[in-house]
């Protein structure tokens, strides 16, 4: 690990990503800069949203990209067209072997690159993966509940997930994003809990809207507490002022007594389609325009029987080209994706 840190320090990122790249929009003038890319269907966390108690099968290891090939790809969306955001998703990430060395490779290019994670190994990875060039870290987590949390995760493992959020600050990432899925009935009773605890611990707190993230899952809107419920909860102990969006997908406040902030991402009641920038990797080598697609460009075949560089470009501009406006959730037509969200990456 020392070696894979101290290699880290001496690179220099690019800060122009060339003359040949240009930008890659959809039909919709969407214009796409960010890659999200899995690199393990596999989790050591059984969320009950997620993942069936028991029964999963994981992709063979020869079936996963190599870091090379996750390279390779991250090198043609940023020399080509000008990405500047990459997060590395699962699954869970952590449970890769080796992935600090991955980081090490893509905070090579001229990208904020960032991770997102359960926590629950942090304790002894944030210190290896922040010498490796990561920028940012989000974390996931849904109560601050010990009993609950075990009945959420299936894991009795809270007090390592909060030490692993601690370990992120002391290591310097800076936002340490908490990420809380809030589920009506469930967790949003916990909503000023976390605010709290996100302004204790001076980390920042996203709030997520209920989305029916598995094709197994009985999912109904009467599930999903909107954003606007959120930010009234939390104003009523911590009063806060709306911040400049820009293309974030969470809508930011801030609180009038300088305590940080906080954000709520609505994509249920308030969805940020219109402007999403992002694409999906999955760690099988699959592209997919939308964490709700139904379809997927195969870059794995193309990685391994000989394509180029160019083949490469024309896959990805090929699908993003045929984004759709949105994920159509509210719509009585919506299709769930065939894949759980620990194969499709978060």
């Amino acid at each position: 690990m020392g070696q894979v840190g101290g290699a880290a320090r001496s690179l220099v990122r690019v800060s122009d990503p060339g003359p040949t790249s240009r930008p890659l929009a959809d039909r919709f003038g969407r214009v796409h800069r960010d890659l999200r890319i899995s690199v393990t269907d596999r989790c050591n966390f059984r969320c009950t949203y997620c993942m069936p108690a028991e029964g999963m099968d994981w992709h063979p290891r020869d079936h996963l990209l190599t870091f090379e090939e996750l390279r390779r790809v991250a090198t043609v969306c940023v020399e080509r067209f000008g990405f500047d955001s990459i997060r590395l998703t699962g699954g869970e990430p952590t449970v890769r072997a080796g992935l600090p060395v991955l980081v090490e490779q893509l905070a090579a290019l001229p990208v904020d690159l960032s991770l997102t994670t359960n926590g629950s190994t942090l304790a002894a990875q944030a210190g290896p993966l922040r010498s490796a060039g990561l920028d940012r870290l989000n974390i996931s987590l849904d109560s601050l509940r010990a009993d609950r949390f075990e009945a959420l995760t299936r894991r009795d493992e809270l007090p390592r997930v909060l030490d692993g959020i601690r370990a992120a600050v002391a290591a310097g990432f800076d936002p340490v994003k908490v990420n809380v899925v809030v589920v009506r009935g469930v967790n949003d009773d916990e909503i000023v809990d976390f605010a709290r605890f996100g302004r204790d611990e001076g980390v920042t707190v996203r709030f997520i809207e209920f989305m029916p993230l598995d094709a197994e899952q009985r999912w109904s809107h009467e599930q999903v507490v909107p954003s606007a419920e959120i930010v009234a909860a939390i104003d009523s102990v911590f009063p806060t002022e709306p911040v400049q969006r820009g293309s974030d997908p969470a809508e930011r406040h801030r609180y009038l007594d300088g305590g940080g902030e906080v954000g709520v991402i609505g994509t249920v009641t308030e969805p940020f389609c219109s402007s999403c920038d992002r694409v999906r990797l999955t760690a099988d080598g699959q592209l997919r325009a939308c964490l709700f697609a139904t379809d997927e460009t195969d870059l794995r075949a193309l990685l391994r029987e000989g394509g180029s560089d160019d083949d490469l470009a024309d896959a990805i501009a090929r699908t993003v080209g045929a984004k759709w406006a949105g994920h159509g959730i509210s719509n009585v037509t919506f299709t769930r994706p065939a894949r759980s969200m620990s194969e499709i990456g978060g």
